[in-house]
């Protein structure tokens, strides 16, 4: 069968990897055309655009990048009805994925449209329910609370687990070699505070410099910076100038497996650090102050945390300083506790296990595949 995907960031490129690799084993005659990565490519299949010309995260660079984002969607939809595919498969990015999946549906209503990696409604833009109503004839969720939320509104979606849980087993399955990573990145034995200071140029703008700050009032400990995809060093240079702080790409995980601490913006990578066992304080720093911030959370923002690992567990296992909240005497109060408070971290890490367990089993690609051919076939 022929499988056009789209996926149009680094993270959405890896799960859509994963995902084609699942159902070549179901499917092995499979056709693969894409937009996505070097991930995907390795899979197999022909691609059409990369990501790097399709991820402009914010405001200001959609607006200034509108031109190229709307040539490539005019592109995409072009090449979809041209190759004829048998599935449509979107995975995350919504913005786009949304606009095609309306195109192809009033183009080639018999198309099947499935969305891997449901988007956000239950967080903001929950309008977007009448397109996935409309466009999408199946939904795969790798949060256990969407399902919930997705059945409150009169659709069904499938929870297929979640991805991370898999990259990371995969991770520790290749028996890594932690120490020899240590030695290769030049760092003492001295524990480590990780870094993670979110993907974005204005996350990490608005959340870097108070990391630094605070955590390197620990001398006792080394301070690691886990460089994002798509950000070069010399964006990072004037951050760590100043700070004994050294800065690592692709090693995230190397990172958080020998980590103590971490201080993490908001995102994946909290449920990717509680999933390691770290000890972390959620950070987000926000530009438009703390009053609007709190006009947000009651009329924009539905949801009661901010981090991944307080909404799978429906409960605060981690802190969130968000906005004004996040300050120098708050954020050095909380990382002094998760490096020196043994009960405070034997409870964070009890709660870590039970946010765990309602993850469910590793294998989301597998069963998203099971899911996708069987319902073709």
């Amino acid at each position: 069968m022929k499988y056009y995907l789209i996926a149009g960031e680094a993270s959405g490129d890896m799960h859509a990897a994963n995902l084609m690799a699942a159902l070549v084993e179901k499917d092995p005659k499979a056709e693969f055309r894409f937009l996505g990565g070097d991930k995907m490519a390795a899979i197999g299949g022909t691609p059409l655009i990369h990501y790097k010309k399709m991820a402009y995260m914010g405001i200001l660079p959609v607006i200034l990048h509108a031109r190229t984002l709307l040539r490539n969607m005019r592109i995409c939809k072009k090449d979809i009805l041209s190759w004829q595919p048998d599935l449509l498969i979107l995975i995350d990015y919504p913005g786009f994925n949304l606009n095609i999946a309306a195109y192809i549906k009033k183009k080639q209503p018999g198309l099947p449209i499935h969305y891997y990696i449901s988007p956000k409604l239950w967080a903001w833009k929950g309008y977007r329910i009448r397109n996935i109503r409309r466009d999408i004839d199946r939904l795969y969720s790798i949060l256990p609370f969407e399902k919930t939320y997705f059945d409150r509104k009169n659709y069904r979606a499938f929870y297929v687990g979640n991805p991370s849980l898999d990259s990371i087993e995969a991770f520790k399955n290749s028996k890594p070699d932690l120490k020899g990573w240590r030695e290769k990145q030049q760092l003492t034995q001295k524990p480590i505070i990780a870094l993670l200071a979110g993907s974005r140029r204005q996350e990490i703008k608005a959340n870097l410099p108070l990391m630094l700050r605070v955590a390197s009032a620990y001398p006792d400990h080394q301070l690691v910076l886990a460089g994002a995809p798509g950000i070069n060093k010399d964006f990072y240079a004037p951050y760590i100038k100043n700070y004994d702080c050294r800065l690592v790409y692709d090693e995230t995980y190397s990172l958080l497996a020998q980590s103590k601490a971490a201080l993490v913006v908001s995102g994946t990578a909290t449920l990717e650090t509680a999933l390691f066992g770290v000890p972390q304080v959620v950070c987000y720093a926000l530009w438009i102050g703390g009053f609007l911030y709190k006009i947000g959370r009651k009329y924009l923002i539905r949801t009661p945390f901010i981090s991944l690992v307080n909404l799978i567990a429906e409960k605060e296992v981690v802190v969130e300083l968000v906005a004004n909240e996040y300050n120098y005497e708050q954020l050095k109060n909380e990382l002094n506790k998760i490096l020196y408070d043994s009960a405070y971290i034997a409870e964070m890490q009890e709660a870590y296990g039970f946010m765990r367990k309602k993850l469910g089993e590793p294998g989301a690609a597998g069963r998203t595949a099971s899911l996708i051919y069987n319902h073709l076939t």
